[in-house]
């Protein structure tokens, strides 16, 4: 799994990670999880490391998915949650075996962005929902993180809101944009 993306850089600063990142914007991840039309008992938190995103959402189980085996172990030993390691675009769940999905403030890194679409589709039962939680590289703060982000050597493919909804409507979301800005939130709910 090594080799992933910018894994090898979220290994190094796994120690550090959540003293120096803010707090995951629960309400964001609520307001795209009501999105599902169906109860949300199962959720994966794709790209989650830490766990930091999920700490925020309170009620389904959540299983963490992420190639860092380091950060995956702050998730279990901190925070006491469920991991697996796994790479978004081959998740190791079976078809439609989850309830939803958040990728938050990951999706960027992730090496095979259509592949890990695909997989989500693929597990997330009809009905549920993908919330992902991205940084829009059109918005000026946006532009300064891309470029902080490639100066320090990371393979960042950032997308921006409207170009992602169409990626969820082309592996058979409905997509809806639930907020823009610096940050912003895209949900597709899965026909």
């Amino acid at each position: 799994m090594y080799g992933l993306g910018d894994v090898g850089f979220f290994d190094r600063i796994a120690p550090l990670y959540d003293r120096v990142m803010p707090p995951a914007d629960g309400e964001a991840l609520a307001a795209g999880l009501d999105h599902a039309t169906r109860p949300i008992d199962r959720l994966l938190d794709v790209g989650g490391g830490s766990g930091r995103a999920t700490t925020a959402l309170a009620g389904p189980e959540i299983t963490v998915v992420d190639a860092s085996l380091v950060m995956l172990a702050r998730a279990r030993e901190h925070r006491g949650l469920s991991g697996v390691a796994g790479d978004a675009g081959r998740l190791p769940f079976g078809d439609g075996s989850v309830d939803a999905a958040t990728i938050v403030d990951a999706f960027h890194h992730l090496p095979d962005q259509a592949a890990a679409i695909e997989e989500a589709a693929r597990v997330i039962a009809p009905g549920g929902a993908l919330v992902i939680r991205e940084f829009d590289p059109t918005n000026p703060l946006g532009r300064a993180l891309v470029a902080s982000e490639h100066a320090i050597g990371m393979k960042s493919r950032f997308r921006a809101p409207d170009a992602l909804a169409d990626d969820l409507a082309d592996a058979g979301f409905d997509p809806r944009i639930v907020d823009r800005g610096f940050a912003y939130t895209v949900v597709g709910v899965r026909e």
